[in-house]
């Protein structure tokens, strides 16, 4: 089973990264693939409580791949961690299968307790460079983290988050009555179709509201003979 997982884990790196050109440069050249590697046998430890030694194995880990995960943290299938230096996954994270992130990201805690305070990762999530999850919510199957986001709050299934105000995102009212259907892989989860830039879409509605005030007061004008604004100023006067 553990050699099967690795076969799919090698796999999906293929299949996601245009610059892999053979399993065996993957093996030997991805430090995301050997982190993971080195999760699986610290994770196996730390469920069977050599608490201590599993420590120690994600601390070599983190040394040489610049990855951090925790033993404790649950991790699915197919799991691709493209470039990876600075990528932090916390105690009680859990991430589910055919997730992908990037450099940079924390799925960090944020309350002192030992219960559970990191995220849940659901199938399909990518969380681009850059982006912090921070606390024990959940991230919704099919969401799409963009770089940069600092994300507080639960993501709904097929949720966007977008920064610099890290906007969320969520299908219309008829997507929503449904199961989130499967989406294509998107590298670093920014696809200009997909994830709008939330400024362009205020100033969008900005201009569409003082379009149709001029409206207004032109049928206002035509029905009064005048100029409204003119009526106006000279009242006031």
């Amino acid at each position: 089973m553990v050699l099967k997982n690795l076969r799919d884990e090698i796999d999906t790196i293929m299949k996601l990264d245009p610059a892999a050109r053979s399993r065996l440069e993957v093996a030997l050249c991805y430090p995301g693939f050997h982190a993971l590697v080195m999760y699986r046998i610290a994770h196996w430890l730390w469920e069977r409580r050599w608490l201590v030694l599993g420590r120690f194995i994600s601390n070599v880990a983190r040394t040489l791949t610049g990855i951090e995960i925790h033993p404790g943290a649950k991790i699915g299938r197919r799991l691709f961690i493209d470039h990876g230096v600075g990528v932090v996954i916390g105690e009680t994270a859990e991430v589910g299968d055919d997730v992908t992130l990037y450099q940079g990201v924390t799925l960090g805690g944020t309350k002192l307790h030992r219960g559970k305070r990191h995220p849940t990762i659901e199938d399909g999530v990518i969380v681009s460079a850059g982006a912090k999850v921070l606390g024990g919510f959940t991230v919704g199957k099919g969401a799409r983290i963009g770089p940069n986001a600092v994300v507080r709050a639960e993501v709904p299934p097929g949720g966007r988050v977008v920064a610099p105000r890290s906007t969320t995102i969520s299908r219309d009212s008829r997507d929503n009555r449904q199961p989130p259907q499967p989406q294509e892989f998107a590298p670093y989860a920014t696809p200009a179709e997909d994830i709008p830039d939330p400024v362009a879409r205020a100033l969008n509605s900005l201009i569409d509201e003082v379009h149709a005030l001029r409206t207004r007061v032109a049928e206002l004008e035509a029905e009064q003979g005048e100029p409204v604004l003119k009526k106006a100023s000279g009242a006031g006067s």
